[in-house]
């Protein structure tokens, strides 16, 4: 063990691992996040304008229960820096992360909701392919790993290819998506768990539910990592 501390310490040293948050060395037993970073994310919480603007962000529709963003997602933010570093820069590691401490953090504020499945919003496989993954699939493993409650990358498919949502209105947003989903076959989940990285109009989240409502699915619950300030 004293072995084993020392080679790890001298590893830091020589090859020094880095907070993807700030850039500072790791230390110890940290990893991806540094302690600091983990504490001083911004988080949204349960009562402020934030919440509340998150409260009636799906309220022409009543089977979404929940809706919940784990941080705050500003411009030139570490929030930013941190999704950048996990759609454009590779970084799978901190989707599992973040996942992984919204999961804990809902679990012991005991606002956990009681479901059959949490399902990420998928990608088309045109744009998967391109960028090896999907960000929404990591965050969905991390917040499983620290609830228990299982996954699915697949009982949602992405089968149109749309452009990208950023610069459109939600008007704009809503058409870009419409229709853009299906449900796999053997779905049969009654109640679920959305999860995606950032929520903004909410169009994309929308059209999830509505397909998946299609399909026997009446009772949602949306997280995203980040909620969007405008």
């Amino acid at each position: 063990m004293i072995l084993y501390k020392f080679l790890s310490d001298l590893t830091d040293l020589i090859f020094p691992r880095c907070c993807t948050g700030c850039d500072q060395p790791l230390i110890g037993s940290e990893a991806t996040l540094c302690t600091f970073c983990r504490i001083s994310l911004p988080r949204i919480g349960q009562s402020g304008l934030h919440a509340d603007t998150l409260r009636y962000k799906f309220v022409n529709e009543p089977r979404v229960l929940l809706t919940h963003s784990f941080l705050l997602f500003t411009k030139k933010s570490k929030v930013q820096k941190l999704l950048h570093a996990l759609k454009y820069r590779g970084n799978q590691e901190i989707g599992l992360v973040l996942g992984q401490m919204f999961g804990q953090e809902m679990q012991n504020a005991g606002i956990l909701p009681s479901v059959d499945l949490i399902i990420s919003v998928p990608l088309h496989l045109k744009k998967r392919k391109s960028r090896g993954y999907n960000q929404s699939d990591l965050l969905a493993q991390g917040f499983s790993e620290s609830t228990g409650i299982p996954w699915s990358g697949n009982a949602l498919k992405r089968i149109i290819y749309t452009e990208t949502q950023t610069g459109k209105n939600k008007i704009e947003r809503r058409e870009n998506v419409k229709g853009v989903f299906e449900v796999e076959n053997t779905f049969a989940a009654k109640k679920v768990i959305i999860i995606d990285d950032v929520l903004t109009t909410g169009a994309t989240l929308e059209e999830c539910v509505q397909t998946l409502a299609s399909a026997g699915c009446d009772e949602f619950y949306i997280l995203t990592i980040a909620l969007a300030q405008h």
